[in-house]
């Protein structure tokens, strides 16, 4: 049963959005009468990015590492738009394959600053302007962060990172700000299928997108803290 939404006259920001995952997001909220704010660093027109460039979105190139240029696109949404609505920090990666006593700093490092400092500072510089609309922010966990493994574990670590500060934002932002996240497994991604052999258990992002449209929704508003999986019935 298809499932419909109407975010028309509100601003959605998506980061990662040259990605699988984030285009997929800004697709579903343009498709729901969003504007959408598409944020990554790389450029549509970057030979790895999924982003439709002739979509008709509006895309900001950012630095989420980096907290002026963060604090620079939140003035940049607004004063081009007016308000900000949502939030989705879906900018994020994974490195793994070494046993963390053969782990090296700078790709500890790496993960988290891409996967949660990136959506501390998203977040950080976004609530000032959600609390003004009553918005939503959803954020990117996964299933894996859910407990310790073999070869990830920075990159899990970093994603539990992810549900701790949205459960955080949830708390001090009670009644102002909704805060979610969603826990994907493998997602049916072009990288994916690169690095592994594909499965008919992987998500498909655009499954995924419904879901994080959803948590922005009205039909969401009692809810806010949760830690949402996405892996279908894996």
């Amino acid at each position: 049963m298809p499932v419909q939404f109407d975010f028309g006259e509100q601003v959605a920001v998506v980061t990662g959005a040259s990605g699988a995952l984030g285009s997929a997001v800004v697709d579903a909220f343009r498709d729901a009468g969003a504007t959408v704010a598409a944020v990554d660093v790389r450029e549509p027109s970057h030979e790895d990015a999924l982003l439709d460039p002739d979509s008709g979105t509006e895309f900001y190139q950012a630095d989420l590492t980096d907290e002026d240029a963060v604090a620079e696109l939140f003035e940049r949404v607004v004063d081009d738009h007016g308000r900000v609505d949502a939030l989705c920090n879906v900018a994020g990666t994974w490195r793994g394959g070494d046993d963390l006593a053969d782990t090296e700093v700078d790709e500890f490092e790496f993960l988290f600053d891409v996967n949660l400092q990136s959506m501390f500072l998203a977040s950080k510089h976004a609530i000032p302007h959600l609390r003004e609309t009553d918005g939503a922010i959803v954020s990117i966990s996964s299933r894996s962060s859910l407990e310790g493994g073999e070869g990830d574990g920075p990159y899990r670590a970093s994603k539990a990172g992810v549900r701790t500060l949205t459960e955080t934002i949830a708390e001090e932002e009670l009644g102002s700000v909704r805060a979610n996240a969603v826990m994907p497994s493998v997602l049916d991604t072009p990288m994916n299928r690169e690095m592994m052999t594909p499965s008919d258990d992987w998500v498909d992002p655009a499954d995924v997108a419904d879901v994080i449209c959803f948590l922005c929704s009205e039909a969401a508003s009692v809810t806010s803290g949760a830690a949402v999986p996405v892996y279908g019935e894996a």
